[in-house]
């Protein structure tokens, strides 16, 4: 039985908690409100420990003894539950997007006794392992691109869009640099450009850059590949208005407006589709291939609690490359990257096959 600590009583620290307390876990979830932690939706035992993450000494005690500990804290808090698992020597997992957090958990890996595994969720996260899985079938890369969408079943805003899921991680990723590979080199690009349309299952969607899906992609697949890029799907018309709202009104300067903005205009809904689409093209055997993956995931009750779709995948995320760690089949110490999980494995563990693809969809994607 292993101890482990989950960071965080919001969404998807609630869901991670549901699915770890039924397994081969104590669990112990840490958040500053009481009153939230007093609301968790878990289906067994678990211990609830208010502290505020920003009193270091507290949360360094709190984590004595645990196996690891998973952030599912806010990305600007996410560092410093990084900074206390290296104190505590445990080992330490996230879900952030956040590119520069990503670099401060790299930098306390170095030298560490225990894994440091950011970015454990959907994209960044279960999307670099399926990429990676494809591009090793190939003996000479081209193109290598990710798409990824958490969107509301029923839209019925201008917007086309409902809270899924933190309102901070939206707008951080839709503010913030995006890493691609462009002809061999490496650069960044401006967030909700690249915009591009194309239909699947008779519904048109539109993608463009965001920051922070990529994960370690870049730097993993530099000097290999011609072309890399990650670019979130949402319905048309969503990034004319974000870049209204970000740019014209300027409000990407006064993100704490932003969000109270979208908190009280968009209502939140359990009723989403999460979007995975990954192509690969390159050299087979000396002939010029592509190779998909593709599936929708749609939310569902579990437990006895509706949950949504991105709540599933991201804390399948997380929870299955914990399943492999504490297995032994993942390394023990240092940073770890995304592409490191072998995605069979993953699979094989009971919540990666949240992710199994029961119809192929990519020959139905029709860029336009």
């Amino acid at each position: 039985m292993r101890d482990v600590a989950i960071v965080g009583a919001g969404k998807i620290g609630s869901m991670i908690a549901d699915w770890l307390v039924g397994g081969d876990y104590r669990v112990t979830v840490i958040d500053k409100s009481a009153e939230q932690l007093g609301r968790l939706p878990v289906n067994g035992a678990v211990e609830r420990v208010a502290l505020d993450v920003e009193d270091p000494t507290a949360l360094v005690c709190a984590l004595q003894g645990k196996f690891a500990v998973l952030s599912a804290a806010p990305f600007y808090v996410t560092g410093k539950v990084a900074e206390a698992a290296a104190r505590a020597g445990v080992h330490y997992l996230d879900l952030t997007e956040d590119v520069a957090i990503t670099h401060e958990v790299k930098a306390l890996a170095e030298g560490a006794r225990t894994a440091f595994i950011p970015q454990c969720g959907l994209a960044p996260g279960f999307i670099a392992l399926v990429a990676h899985d494809l591009t090793q079938r190939f003996e000479r890369l081209h193109d290598v691109r990710l798409r990824v969408g958490a969107l509301p079943r029923f839209p019925s805003n201008a917007l086309n869009y409902n809270l899924t899921w933190s309102t901070d991680g939206v707008i951080n990723e839709y503010c913030e640099p995006c890493e691609v590979i462009a002809d061999g080199a490496l650069r960044t690009v401006p967030a909700l450009e690249g915009r591009e349309e194309f239909s699947l299952d008779g519904i048109a969607y539109e993608a463009f850059h965001t920051s922070g899906g990529i994960g370690t992609l870049c730097e993993s697949l530099r000097g290999r590949v011609r072309n890399l890029d990650y670019r979130t799907i949402r319905y048309p018309g969503h990034a004319a208005i974000m870049k209204v709202l970000l740019h014209d009104l300027r409000l990407r300067d006064r993100r704490d407006v932003l969000k109270d903005i979208l908190e009280h205009a968009l209502p939140t809904t359990l009723q989403d589709v999460v979007i995975i689409f990954v192509t690969v093209t390159g050299t087979q055997n000396g002939r010029f291939v592509q190779e998909s993956y593709a599936t929708k995931i749609y939310g569902q009750t579990l437990h006895g609690v509706a949950r949504s779709a991105i709540q599933i995948t991201t804390a399948a995320g997380i929870c299955g490359v914990l399943e492999l760690l504490s297995q032994g089949k993942l390394p023990q110490r240092g940073f770890v990257r995304q592409e490191d999980v072998p995605l069979a494995d993953f699979l094989h563990t009971r919540f990666g096959q949240v992710y199994a693809v029961k119809e192929p969809l990519g020959r139905e994607m029709i860029p336009s």
